[in-house]
Parts: C-alpha cells; sequence; structure tokens
C-alpha cells in the first residue's frame, strides 16, 4: 500500500522522523520557556495537540471555500478562535496549570509549528488525514517538553512531575515521584540556559539513533542483495 493511501503513517512519522522540536526545529520558545518541569511541559504539550488537531480539522474541512487571496488571514483567524476556546476552558477548568503557563497559552496562534502544518498540510489533504497529522505533531512536541522538562526538573529538585495533582488535577498524583531524596539540586538546570543544554544533548541523542537506525537498514539491505 502506497504511503499517500495511508493516512496512519502521517501519525507515526510526525513522533520521530518529523518532530517539529527535533527535526523542525519550530516551538522552541514554549520548549525552553515553560519546561522547568515536566507537569508543566505535558500541559503545554497537550493544549498545542488540541490546538493542532481542531485547526487541521476546520482549516482541512473549508480548504475548498477559503480564497487564496485571503488564506492566511483566515486560517490564523481560526487558529486565534480556537486557542481562545482553550485559553478559556483551561481556565475554567484547570485554574492552577493555567496560572503556571499563562501568556504561554496564548501566544500559540504565533506558534509557527500551528500556522505551517495548517498551510503545508490540511489545505492540501481531507480531513482525517489532516487530524492524525495534527494529533502526531502534537504529542510528538509534547514527548520532547516531557523529557526537557523531566530532566531539568531531576536535576534541579530531584522529583519528577512535583505538583501534578494540583495542577493537572487529583487523578494525577500518582505521577508525582521523589527520584532523589533530600537531593540539593543543580541550579543551573532550571534557568535558561540549562533547557539549551538538555535541547542540545536530546538533539545529538536523536542524530545518533537516526544514524544507528540507518546503518542498520543498509545493512540490512545489503544483506537481502547477497541473498538474492
Amino acid at each position: 500500500m502506497s504511503e499517500a493511501k495511508r493516512p496512519w503513517h502521517y501519525f507515526t512519522s510526525a513522533l520521530w522522523d518529523y518532530n517539529v522540536a527535533l527535526v523542525q526545529m519550530l516551538a522552541l520558545c514554549p520548549a525552553l520557556a515553560v519546561t522547568t518541569t515536566a507537569t508543566n511541559g505535558l500541559g503545554m504539550g497537550l493544549a498545542t495537540t488540541l490546538v493542532l488537531i481542531c485547526t487541521n480539522a476546520i482549516i482541512s474541512a473549508l480548504r475548498h471555500s477559503i480564497a487564496p487571496e485571503v488564506r492566511n488571514p483566515v486560517m490564523i483567524a481560526i487558529i486565534a478562535g480556537v486557542v481562545t476556546l482553550i485559553d478559556m476552558a483551561m481556565n475554567a477548568w484547570m485554574h492552577e496549570m493555567y496560572k503556571v503557563l499563562g501568556l504561554f497559552i496564548a501566544l500559540i496562534v504565533t506558534n509557527c509549528a500551528v500556522l505551517g502544518r495548517a498551510e503545508s498540510f490540511s489545505l492540501r489533504n481531507p480531513v482525517i488525514p489532516a487530524m492524525l497529522d495534527g494529533a502526531g505533531m502534537g504529542i510528538g512536541f509534547t514527548w520532547v517538553l516531557v523529557v526537557i522538562g523531566g530532566i531539568r526538573e531531576i536535576l534541579g529538585s530531584g522529583t519528577l512531575f512535583a505538583q501534578a495533582s494540583s495542577l493537572l488535577g487529583a487523578h494525577f498524583q500518582w505521577l508525582e515521584i521523589t527520584v532523589l531524596p533530600g537531593f540539593q539540586g543543580i541550579l543551573l538546570a532550571i534557568l535558561p540556559p540549562g533547557a539549551f543544554i538538555v535541547l542540545g544533548f536530546l538533539l545529538a541523542g536523536k542524530r545518533v539513533l537516526d544514524r544507528k537506525r540507518a546503518e542498520r537498514r543498509i545493512k540490512s539491505h545489503g544483506e537481502l542483495v547477497v541473498l538474492q
């Protein structure tokens, strides 16, 4: 089956091969600014994922009705409307997380990843593939935020998902872990330079893993050619 006929491929490829933060290098402002803890990263990632899914679906459904001359203003208006609704919902039902993330929720409107996927994918594909693409891009972005936040939190305070129950709700209490009891923490980890350092290690790690995957594929392909 060709790649174009497998909508699920849009979801899986966005998680790693076309990751928003690690490959496209987009949305780095929230990736570096809000990831002082894994909980903050999870909250920001889920909000962004919901925006991506909703805006991709709406823009894809309206793609034949949007005139090219007003395409960008219309897409920005749709994104702004969705972000406003999510901002109000978080303020109503996740108020503590809303206070922590603050202005960064509203700034999702200016996230290049959201507008970029709307223009490059949603305007050219049906609703289901567009939603899968949005979900993949959002979840791929979320796991990067959680990993950066988790590493910084462990190094900074020795905990993981601290205050998850108060920020995300009581049913997230099981996430709260004390990884290093009595650990005083490394101040650099929770400062902005710490975010850049952790992101750099993630980028380097991904390149190493991708290179090893490529070498295995080449080796496997060579063995198949020999057998044939």
